[in-house]
């Protein structure tokens, strides 16, 4: 174990938390042919179980950590439970037991694990006031919401999160949603071949880069930390091209407009934790080096079997980004 490395790609799962959201779920069984399944609102997941994963077991996690040489994890939110589409009563009293059993596993292993907070964003004042019990009051260490709420992160309605955070100096991390806890997948196209983990989070997140850049966010917020999971998903690869339309449209944002799309790229921060060389060189190519950090999803399909080479200048990126001491 390599006490300097850091992972901010890891997701959280607990079980206690099945049925708190009502019909919503979040529902775990096995089907009639013998299949294990994962149900939020009308979206089904199958195969999957997490019971006795990396998920769900903490000293498994750890072990895991070990042998990757892994010193320190932040967990996050299982993104199948953003939830940001739901009643806002009933989001708020799920993020609040969620945030409270994180910052439990969180004290487990205090020297291992930090841990990011859950937010209703279908209410903003809400999870201003998640935001502010989960940091002040049990120590979580930012934020991770999904993609998966009608207004989008340039609406200036998020205004007072993003100065909350700013404020409370902590970082937003984002994640890719495919379904916002209510119906099914946003997509009926993604049902087929996992394309809503393919196609749709790759989609999703180049989205979320493309509307906080052009929309003026960090414009408004200069100072506010957001770290984009997956590499920000196509944007490596769209980047060029979002550049030169963003050229003629008098709508995008001051930042862009001086200084273009591609350049204005290099104030967000970006996940590693995407497939294949030429993936990762694009990433590398656009994104800042000094905000580029080190992630997993441990226990996932497309958990790496060995870390990248430049683990511990990524990681180093990562103490920044979560104000570690």
């Amino acid at each position: 174990m390599a006490p300097d490395i850091i992972d901010v790609h890891a997701h959280v799962v607990f079980e206690t938390l099945n049925g708190t959201a009502g019909v919503h779920g979040p529902e775990a069984g096995v089907d009639k042919s013998g299949s294990p399944f994962f149900r939020i609102g009308k979206y089904t997941m199958t195969p999957i179980s997490y019971q006795d994963t990396v998920f769900t077991d903490l000293k498994l996690r750890l072990s895991h950590l070990d042998r990757l040489g892994i010193g320190i994890q932040a967990l996050s939110p299982n993104p199948l439970t953003f939830f940001h589409g739901i009643e806002p009563l009933i989001a708020a009293d799920f993020c609040q037991r969620h945030n409270q059993l994180m910052a439990q596993s969180v004290a487990e292993a205090p020297n291992r694990l930090v841990g990011l907070a859950a937010l209703p964003m279908q209410d903003v004042s809400a999870a201003c006031n998640e935001l502010q019990r989960s940091v002040g009051t049990l120590g979580l260490k930012g934020a991770m919401i999904g993609t998966d709420f009608p207004q989008g992160f340039a609406c200036p309605s998020l205004d007072p999160l993003y100065r909350k955070l700013v404020d409370l100096d902590v970082p937003l991390f984002i994640h890719a949603s495919s379904t916002d806890g209510s119906g099914g997948l946003k997509d009926d196209r993604l049902t087929l071949h996992n394309f809503s983990l393919s196609l749709g989070y790759a989609q999703e997140e180049a989205l979320a880069v493309a509307q906080i850049l052009l929309g003026g966010v960090l414009d408004r917020h200069p100072t506010l930390d957001i770290c984009i999971s997956h590499g920000g998903g196509t944007v490596a690869f769209l980047a060029e091209k979002i550049d030169q339309l963003a050229q003629v449209d008098p709508a995008v944002s001051k930042g862009v407009r001086q200084n273009g799309f591609v350049h204005e790229l290099q104030k967000l921060w970006f996940d590693t934790h995407v497939k294949g060389e030429v993936a990762a060189a694009a990433l590398r190519h656009y994104a800042a080096g000094d905000k580029l950090v080190l992630g997993t999803n441990l226990g996932g399909f497309d958990t790496p079997d060995a870390l990248a080479p430049d683990a511990s200048r990524l990681s180093a990126n990562a103490k920044k980004l979560l104000r570690l001491s």
